[in-house]
């Protein structure tokens, strides 16, 4: 019921997302709250369905009415021993390819012929995982195969078990022991390999297989060009020698009569990226060529080329006209995700508040948020918004972006509150500080000991001397005193000898002379000096 009603009507901003609404105690508060919250229920999700689909006889019965599939063990054990193409097809299907393999071996040893068909999936299977067991959902993993560049990249994202991607294709693996086996060749099995090799990094040795290919008279398909096409920056250093390869490949697609796809565009920008001077004038050829052939470009598409154009340290005003034209095109459009960049595009609009908030219009159009991308980078991309909104905008505005923001979709970091600060401070509007503290004081006490001593020596050395809010901010420090103090269960923070002066003369200031006296009892107790 708590989902149609969700997914029935508009966002409530004031609520929280849909997955925590189970257990109100662990409704984040902050970035950080966020991340462990969703860390942990996703890792006991996964224990959860790790032990029950190894231990499938102790979850035999079956109370849901109607039956609920999703909710039962999975088949994860093999049950075919004997050696046939069935149990070949069971291991293929299992992800199990270590025991494919074997059970491929033991057919040729037989004498057994194997279709077709299934040496396809096989070697698919194999290039897939570069010839090695992938890591179970939510099983323990021994190997991490992530370069130090990727894991830079992806520090911190929510991800799955995907750590084979990333795995060094070793030359003749069992992909390639099995292929050169193979009496007749056709177009599927050069495909699994050089999408593999591709995959996995072996660049070189995928336009070597794809020569070969072309030697025995055998055409490509889509999936291949649009692999080397992807590699064609790998292999060559120059820019002209670069963009020669892909134009290479684009006629070779034309004389074997391959109709380009979305994703074959898509190739073709990001491989631009990489072709200096070239990148600019092509993008836009490419881009043309694209509407002649009546295919849409999507947000991946206009995500390249902003990237052509949006080069580091550059910021001419044909930049932003790129993206002004962009956003008028697509403006009021809603998307579906048709490729893995899709997410991308909507970190492009830099420091301009109207692009801005264009690209948020965007955003809010159907279910054009769901392509904002996982909970990490949608952290990003409404921290980078609620950031330029501080910036450019008047307190009151960005107090309305606030409210619409937090806790809805926006989890704020220590960044996020600092830039809302200096902004109420910029505009002399720090009487709305105690109202803001009102409302999210039990936000503020979800920090780590570290991000709140730097919020709240920011937050006190805003206070002033105001009548009208001075017993506020009395209130204020009083809450404060009470996390530094470690009550209600938050962890100790240390004092500094500016804190107690802060919290001691705002309180003093309201006449409340004996919390003053006991602050002033704390400079003694921690060691710590007044000024």
């Amino acid at each position: 019921r708590k989902k149609t009603w969700y997914v029935c009507h508009n966002r409530d901003p004031t609520a929280y997302r849909y997955q925590f609404q189970d257990d109100p105690f662990l409704s984040p508060r902050t970035s950080s709250e966020f991340t462990l919250f969703s860390l942990s229920q996703e890792s006991g999700r996964s224990a959860a369905k790790f032990f029950i689909n190894n231990n499938p006889k102790l979850f035999t019965k079956d109370f849901a009415e109607p039956h609920i599939p999703c909710l039962m063990p999975e088949t994860v054990s093999l049950l075919l021993e004997e050696v046939s193409e069935e149990a070949l097809k069971e291991r293929i299907h299992l992800r199990r390819v270590t025991a494919a393999v074997d059970m491929y071996d033991q057919l040729l040893q037989a004498g057994t012929a194997v279709s077709m068909e299934t040496t396809h999936d096989l070697l698919d299977l194999i290039a897939l995982y570069c010839d090695r067991n992938p890591a179970e959902d939510g099983g323990p993993q021994t190997e991490s195969s992530e370069s130090g560049e990727e894991a830079k990249k992806k520090k911190g994202r929510f991800r799955q078990a995907s750590y084979f991607l990333n795995a060094t294709w070793k030359e003749n693996n069992n992909a390639e022991r099995i292929f050169n086996l193979l009496s007749e060749k056709d177009t599927r099995c050069y495909a699994a390999l050089i999408r593999g090799m591709v995959r996995h990094g072996a660049y070189a040795r995928a336009f070597s297989l794809y020569t070969d290919m072309l030697n025995n008279r055998i055409t490509g398909d889509i999936h291949i060009f649009n692999a080397l096409i992807s590699a064609a920056s790998e292999v060559r250093e120059q820019y002209n020698e670069r963009w020669d390869l892909i134009t290479e490949l684009l006629k070779q697609m034309n004389q074997q009569k391959i109709q380009p796809t979305l994703q074959t565009f898509n190739s073709v920008l990001k491989a631009l990226r990489r072709c200096g001077f070239l990148a600019k004038t092509q993008a836009l050829h490419t881009l043309s060529e694209m509407k002649a052939l009546g295919i849409a470009p999507s947000l991946a598409s206009f995500n390249h080329i902003l990237v052509v154009f949006f080069r580091p340290g550059s910021s001419g005003p044909g930049n932003v006209d790129i993206l002004q034209e962009i956003m008028s095109e697509i403006s009021g459009m809603s998307f579906t995700c048709q490729d893995p960049d899709d997410g991308e595009f909507y970190y492009r609009y830099n420091k301009d508040l109207e692009l801005g908030y264009k690209v948020h219009a965007l955003v809010e159009v159907g279910e054009n948020r769901r392509l904002v991308g996982d909970p990490y980078q949608q952290s990003i991309y409404y921290g980078r918004f609620f950031n330029l909104l501080c910036m450019m905008e008047h307190a009151d505005v960005v107090l309305k972006w606030y409210k619409r923001l937090i806790p809805s979709l926006y989890y704020p970091n220590t960044q996020g509150l600092k830039d809302l600060l200096q902004t109420l401070d910029t505009e002399s509007r720090l009487d709305l500080i105690p109202t803001i503290w009102k409302g999210e004081s039990v936000m503020y006490c979800g920090f780590t000991s570290l991000e709140m001593q730097d919020e709240y020596r920011i937050l006190i050395m805003f206070v002033t001397v105001w009548a009208q809010v001075q017993e506020l901010f009395a209130q204020c420090a009083l809450d404060i005193k009470t996390v530094y103090t470690g009550e209600g269960g938050w962890s100790r923070l240390e004092w500094t000898p500016a804190a107690l002066s802060y919290i001691a003369s705002l309180l003093l200031r309201t006449d409340k002379t004996q919390q003053a006296w006991e602050i002033l009892q704390l400079f003694k107790t921690n060691n710590r000096v007044p000024s």
